[in-house]
């Protein structure tokens, strides 16, 4: 339970009150009522059951723990639910409230880190390490809370954990069973932090009816029985589908995914329906009395040229107002939407536009690169400038020269990437901006393909590679510029890892500091010579190179604080060549574009003026 009243030394008067969450110093309402009351514990339980109940936003009174919102899906996958989650904390943020996001998956993986980016899109890391779903980028980049490990969870996880316990002899001999022991796993992931925020919105993938989210829907279902009346509210997010033969817009989808739902326990509050365009009244109408809603909790979540527009675009269907009317919070405070109305004007506003190739190998599916097409665009609005992205596949330039498919292009992007397919391509990609200076960032894979060309063309070491393509192959052809790390600092011990360790959850994960030299261009860039970036690599430049490569002209601009690992290389005599080993597309927001990107942005926008 959050506390919200003063410790027993400090006044009543004391207390201070803001909407959403309170500032007093700590202490607990049982406090309170011994203070006024005596220390009678039928009064004490009383007047907590009270505040949990009737704590009201608009008067200022407590919010003594978090409300919960669980996001399912129904009728088909890919409808957003994660973008609708991350829409509704922006807009929970803009009236006042604290926000935290989780993301429950019902696959059976531990985590996404060893999934093909073709099969599930990118990984998105965050500070401490983990490896996540996609849509947790989402999250951060609309609310701007930082993602942790506790905010993603899998079936696989849980029954690691469920087994684990087991075999400690933590459940004293009991028969384990998915009801209680995994669901109860489930329940105490999503309590987790629940006393840090006034709105805990929670995911569940997949869509109703799959078998393997069976548990998770009876775990939430489970906890809205556990918590006070009025503390939990479910959101369906169904497709509306259009038949443009007859001109109807269908709602039996949606009535049977309602259906499905209710069977197992769970009543929606709030439709979000997934349209073409508008609702009608009468199909609004239809849904509300099928599905057992409030007409007003029909929303309409139409198709739109910018996701950054979706907060906006859900306020003008009263989302908001529909979330905070079952909580009881009336009279609700206004929004404030400057951010977003700002961002909205300089994405359909712009002063001109640059053309930005994207050299990479997963460029069949563009959510592989979700997190860097996003930064680019914010890249773009910083400049005001949109941005449009062409994905070229690099295994072409395997066959193909480079040169006529990189002409006109005002910059390129070389990502990351594991394995030696289409690694070739992308040397002749970083050797092409490199000679007719374009603008070049190279993230991860892409700075070391960019070392790679740079000891080849220019170091003259000519059977330069990397040991990753060697361990692939099974026998040894490289020079190796690049090498499997082996240990590094974390904090003030060492990590070790050998070449054959597990594939999950052994790379250099989450935040770690750099140190930039004095005067280089990223220096200026950041406007500090300490940064703090994210990773996900097992691979790394070898600093015995550094000297040679300098010597050429490629300088090693940021270093890890002890020296040892490379962090960020780029050209001297280009006008903006960098590559970095970390991937700074992850703290990109609409709001705060990463500066990297910013500046990438910034070069194009003059090249662009320049061809």
């Amino acid at each position: 339970m959050r506390r919200w009243f003063p410790a027993p030394t400090k006044d009543l008067q004391d207390l201070e009150f803001r909407p959403g969450t309170v500032t007093a110093s700590c202490g607990s309402l049982a406090h309170v009522a011994r203070i006024l009351y005596g220390y009678s514990p039928v009064v004490q339980r009383f007047l907590t059951t009270v505040g949990q109940l009737y704590s009201d936003f608009s008067r200022g009174q407590p919010t003594l723990m978090a409300r919960f919102i669980f996001i399912t899906g129904g009728v088909v996958s890919s409808l957003g639910k994660g973008l609708v989650a991350a829409a509704l904390g922006a807009l929970l943020q803009a009236r006042g409230y604290s926000v935290r996001l989780r993301k429950l998956d019902p696959y059976l993986n531990v985590d996404p880190g060893t999934m093909s980016p073709f099969e599930h899109g990118e990984v998105f890391g965050t500070d401490d390490g983990a490896e996540t779903d996609l849509d947790l980028g989402h999250y951060e980049r609309f609310t701007g809370v930082p993602a942790r490990k506790t905010d993603s969870i899998s079936s696989g996880r849980v029954y690691t954990n469920v087994l684990e316990k087991e075999r400690r002899g933590d459940y004293l001999g009991k028969t384990i069973q998915v009801i209680p022991h995994v669901t109860n796993e489930i329940k105490d992931f999503i309590s987790i932090g629940e006393d840090e925020v006034d709105f805990m919105l929670c995911e569940i993938g997949g869509t109703v009816g799959d078998i393997e989210g069976l548990p998770f829907f009876e775990a939430i279902r489970q906890f809205s029985q556990d918590k006070p009346r009025g503390q939990c509210l479910f959101m369906h997010l169904t497709l509306l589908p259009y038949i443009k033969a007859s001109g109807e817009l269908k709602t039996k989808p949606t009535q049977h995914s309602v259906k499905e739902l209710r069977s197992i326990g769970l009543a929606p509050d709030l439709l979000v329906c997934r349209s073409e365009g508008p609702i009608p009244k009468k199909e609004r109408e239809k849904l509300a009395l099928f599905c057992n809603v409030r007409p007003d909790a029909v929303i309409a979540a139409q198709d739109l040229k910018s996701i950054y527009e979706a907060p906006l675009a859900y306020h003008r269907e009263g989302m908001d107002q529909a979330v905070a009317d079952p909580f009881g919070i009336s009279p609700a405070p206004k929004p404030n939407l400057a951010r977003w109305e700002d961002v909205a004007d300089r994405i359909y506003n712009p002063e001109g536009e640059v053309r930005v190739a994207i050299v990479g190998k997963y460029t069949q599916l563009e959510d592989a690169y979700k997190s860097i097409a996003e930064a680019l665009t914010h890249g773009g609005m910083a400049n005001r400038v949109k941005v449009k992205i062409e994905w070229v596949d690099a295994e072409l330039f395997d066959r193909e020269d480079a040169t006529p498919h990189l002409q006109g292009f005002h910059a390129i992007l070389v990502p990351g990437g594991f394995g030696e397919r289409g690694t070739e391509g992308k040397i002749k990609a970083a050797q092409y901006a490199r000679e007719h200076q374009v603008p070049y960032l190279g993230i991860c894979l892409g700075m070391q393909m960019a070392v790679i060309e740079a000891a080849r063309n220019v170091a003259g070491i000519a059977e330069a590679g990397s040991e990753e393509f060697d361990h692939e192959a099974g026998k040894k052809r490289f020079e190796p510029v690049v090498y499997h790390l082996k240990e590094w600092a974390q904090g003030n011990h060492k990590v070790q890892r050998k070449s054959d360790d597990d594939k999950g959850g052994t790379m250099r994960l989450g935040a770690y500091d750099a140190t930039l030299a004095e005067g280089s261009k990223v220096a200026a860039i950041y406007g500090s010579t300490h940064i703090e970036e994210r990773h996900r690599h097992r691979y790394e430049v070898d600093t015995k190179y550094k000297e040679k490569l300098e010597a050429c002209g490629l300088n090693f601009s940021g270093m890890s604080p002890d020296g040892s690992l490379p962090e960020i290389v780029e050209w001297s005599d280009h006008p903006w060549f960098i590559g970095v080993q970390f991937h700074p597309e992850l703290k990109s927001k609409p709001f705060a574009p990463h500066p990297l990107f910013k500046d990438f942005v910034r070069a194009a926008k003059e090249t662009s003026r320049l061809v």
